[in-house]
């Protein structure tokens, strides 16, 4: 995934595991993630929640600016393709590993569409996961990617028991790069010409933060 002008690029990986969440996480050497129901997230702004049809004017106004598709790899989105994404998201939940769940960020005051989040627990290492972010231009530089980003990170620990959170950028997007580590989270890589990007090869930074860190940091704030 990569973050771009506060949205990410979203990856391709879309292969499917689960487990209720009565079920242990360790069984029998196999590693199971913790799939509990969810209804929304609230921060002290925001409530992140799933996807519904009154957000498709919001939702097509942001993905087809120009400036926030920059680093991403869609440069616009059909009210066909904007009608299917919100339907699938709104009967999914997080923490379905291989899936990418997309938490839609409303402004609690005015109920406003700011923007979404991504959460992705991966299939090949189902305790680890990776975050992304989207949030329209008129709400930058106010702190709510911020506010919206940590409290998925909270949400992932907490919550679906995830040990490794992850997050990949361009090394050229200062805005997301800026984000990442006010949350904080540590930068682990700088991979050089690790992706072919909207017709050049784009270095990546990639970032992270385990539990026990999130678990300090959370204790310091």
């Amino acid at each position: 995934m990569r973050l771009a002008t506060l949205s990410p690029r979203r990856s391709g990986r879309s292969e499917t595991l689960s487990a209720p969440s009565s079920e242990p996480l360790w069984r029998a050497n196999l590693l199971l993630v913790k799939t509990p129901s969810f209804i929304a997230i609230e921060t002290e702004r925001l409530i992140l929640r799933q996807f519904r049809q009154s957000d498709l004017a919001s939702f097509m106004a942001y993905r087809n600016d120009p400036e926030i598709a920059r680093y991403q790899s869609w440069e616009s989105i059909s009210r066909r393709d904007a009608e299917k994404f919100i339907a699938e998201q709104s009967r999914h939940r997080p923490g379905i590993a291989g899936k990418w769940f997309q938490f839609a960020a409303e402004i609690k005051r005015d109920g406003i569409l700011a923007g979404d989040c991504a959460l992705l627990v991966l299939k090949s290492a189902p305790r680890i996961g990776e975050i992304g972010y989207t949030f329209a231009r008129a709400y930058q530089g106010n702190g709510l990617a911020t506010e919206a980003a940590r409290a998925i990170v909270n949400y992932g620990f907490d919550s679906l028991a995830l040990n490794r959170i992850i997050a990949t950028c361009d090394s050229r997007n200062q805005k997301s790069i800026a984000l990442m580590e006010r949350l904080p989270m540590r930068r682990e890589g700088h991979f050089v010409q690790n992706a072919w990007f909207k017709g050049e090869w784009c270095d990546e930074f990639q970032y992270a933060v385990l539990r026990e860190e999130w678990t300090r940091i959370r204790a310091e704030r």
